[in-house]
């Protein structure tokens, strides 16, 4: 699939009137109360609930059709074949959008209208939007990787691959800060006159990295130049040593984008714990025996932290789930009026005890048992970017890596009221948060019939 093809809603823009089911309705003159497709679906705690067809690059619906009436383009868009289907049902209850419903005793999808969607045209608040934009992995493919081969960091290291990643987003209107560190020993900083990255680099201080970028910004300001000032640096850099300027540029409003890239621990210099190192961990600097069982505090909540500062924009990803790393580093990009900070979990094979090619997977495994979710935190709001309704039990996690290999029950439930109370204050701002969207919402509205 070349191209990914659908319909996102603007969710702070639409007010729930169905213009768009009307419009699909006149589309298909197939009027009835809901629509040819129901597009808006029931209220669920004031909240309006989009449910449309996504054209998903592996559509669920396609696999499990019995009679092959989904097909998927080229393009990447879906289609049901009509002639075909015989109504059986199981597309619908497969998909996980709700975007296939029965209706006049069918099933019934949207096809975007062969690329010009009504609903988006007749929408009266501009709140749907038609996009058709290539798929992850072909941008991936296209862009240019600016980092060259062959850096020599651990293997399966997660940090890397993040640099890489970020990169491709960023592209070369970038310059990079990256402090000493795994990422800043590994020869992206460069030595003999040469260095790893394609774009330019700067080498700062441990303690100083989010200060020296801002002067770096306010110079090329200076000279009108825009571009992406972005430091890359790792926990100890970021929540110990290099907080105080990090901490200072966020409350003056520097424009830059600090990405931490959280491996729990100064890994490059031998394991030593930080203070993002998690409770009861293994670091050498925390070792396991007869009157010690790993890390004795909590981690710091650094990406927590970093909100109280009020920044525009603050958000948790990880390299399990690059679609949202890609779409958190496009809002990066587009914020110009103060200071972003990312915090990127970096599973690490040599430090963490764990085989290389596992990398992902335990990555993936920190955000479906909420010990690392994924959130973000826009201007005052927050949402849940990769919502885990179910989560896996936290020994799943813990008994993949050989830095909790030491942990007794007493401690492992010691973690998990950690993961717990952290989990539950996200929610908590995110509950607050979309009630004072609804609030906002409801005046709108009166103001408007007004």
């Amino acid at each position: 699939m070349n191209v990914f093809h659908g319909i996102v809603r603007d969710e702070k823009k639409c007010t729930g009137c169905r213009a768009c089911e009307v419009a699909c309705s006149l589309r298909w003159h197939a009027f009835n109360e809901r629509g040819q497709t129901p597009i808006v679906g029931d209220r669920i705690e004031g909240e309006v609930v989009f449910s449309v067809c996504r054209h998903c690059e592996k559509p669920e619906c396609l696999m499990v059709c019995p009679v092959g009436a989904m097909v998927q383009e080229k393009s990447g868009r879906v289609r049901l074949l009509t002639e075909r289907c015989i109504g059986c049902g199981i597309c619908g209850a497969s998909c996980p959008h709700g975007g296939l419903r029965w209706v006049s005793n069918r099933i019934s999808k949207c096809d975007l209208c062969g690329g010009h969607p009504f609903c988006v045209a007749f929408c009266p608040e501009g709140a749907l939007q038609y996009e058709g934009k290539e798929s992850l992995s072909v941008l991936l493919r296209r862009s240019e990787d600016l980092l060259s081969p062959g850096i020599t960091s651990c293997l399966g290291c997660s940090a890397e691959l993040g640099l890489r990643f970020c990169l491709r987003i960023l592209g070369r209107n970038t310059v990079l800060a990256i402090p000493p560190g795994c990422m800043g020993g590994v020869g992206v900083v460069g030595f003999g006159m040469t260095t790893g990255a394609k774009v330019p680099v700067f080498f700062p201080l441990l303690d100083n990295v989010a200060a020296m970028l801002s002067g770096v910004k306010r110079e090329y300001q200076r000279k009108g130049i825009d571009l992406h000032a972005v430091a890359f640096a790792g926990d100890g850099g970021t929540a110990d040593v290099g907080f105080q300027c990090l901490s200072a540029a966020a409350e003056r409003g520097e424009n830059i984008i600090y990405i931490c890239y959280d491996n729990e621990g100064y890994m490059n210099t031998g394991f030593q714990r930080s203070g993002t190192t998690p409770l009861g961990a293994w670091t050498s600097t925390t070792p396991v025996g007869k009157k010690r069982l790993g890390k004795k505090e909590r981690s710091k909540n650094l990406p927590l932290i970093l909100a109280a500062h009020e920044v525009p924009y603050v958000a948790t990803a990880c390299m399990a789930y690059p679609h949202d790393f890609e779409r958190k580093l496009r809002k990066a990009m587009e914020v110009k009026d103060g200071l972003v900070y990312i915090h990127l979990l970096s599973p690490c094979p040599t430090g963490w005890k764990f085989p290389p090619e596992k990398a992902i997977e335990i990555g993936r495994l920190a955000v479906e048992t909420h010990f690392f979710p994924l959130w973000e935190m826009e201007r005052g709001v927050y949402r849940f970017t990769v919502e885990v309704t179910n989560p896996k039990p936290l020994e799943e996690l813990l008994g993949k890596m050989g830095k909790y290999s030491h942990l007794r029950p007493r401690q492992i439930k010691g973690i998990r009221d950690v993961v717990l109370t952290r989990y539950e204050m996200l929610c908590s701002l995110v509950a607050q948060s979309k009630k004072q969207e609804q609030k906002g919402q409801r005046a709108w509205e009166e103001r408007s019939l007004g």
